[in-house]
């Protein structure tokens, strides 16, 4: 039985770089960091009972967005085909963009300072229609300058017909 999220035969899916889901704990821990001792700074100087309760509570769901954030980290993916390329991510909501190389107007390759501490980049694809823009994290810094550079000729060869 064939899913609407199968697009049929593929040439194959690229996985991004594992790296990903350890920039995403590392996001996490610092945003968990950050809260739980304005936590600990807020009960030290008022005192209120309810703000040791608030870290804990803190932990509890930064953990479970740990998890959360690994298994869609390792759920990223591209294809590569002769008309268009293919995006896919999401376990819980599967998501599947099927850009056409025609419609692309402009490819970006962005780095924040974590993304380039942990040696990652992302390819971020534009079309005319917002909706139909695809983003691929987690990419080597060569293969992102690759990709771009292959999504940015095909893109320029198939808009010549036009």
């Amino acid at each position: 039985m064939t899913s609407a999220l199968d697009p049929g035969p593929q040439r194959g899916w690229h996985p991004v770089s594992p790296r990903l889901a350890w920039l995403e704990l590392t996001r996490i821990a610092i945003d968990t960091a950050l809260l739980v001792g304005a936590c600990g700074v807020a009960w030290s100087f008022l005192g209120y009972r309810w703000l040791p309760v608030a870290a804990v509570a803190l932990l509890a769901l930064n953990t479970f967005r740990a998890v959360v954030s690994v298994r869609a980290a390792r759920s990223y993916g591209y294809a590569e085909r002769e008309r268009d390329l293919l995006v896919r991510h999401g376990r819980m909501v599967r998501h599947l963009s099927i850009v056409p190389y025609a419609r692309m107007q402009f490819v970006d390759v962005t780095a924040g300072p974590l993304e380039r501490m942990f040696g990652l980049a992302t390819v971020q694809l534009h079309t005319a229609a917002a909706a139909s823009d695809a983003t691929v994290p987690g990419l080597a810094p060569a293969e992102a300058v690759r990709l771009r550079d292959r999504l940015a000729a095909l893109g320029e060869n198939a808009g010549e017909g036009l």
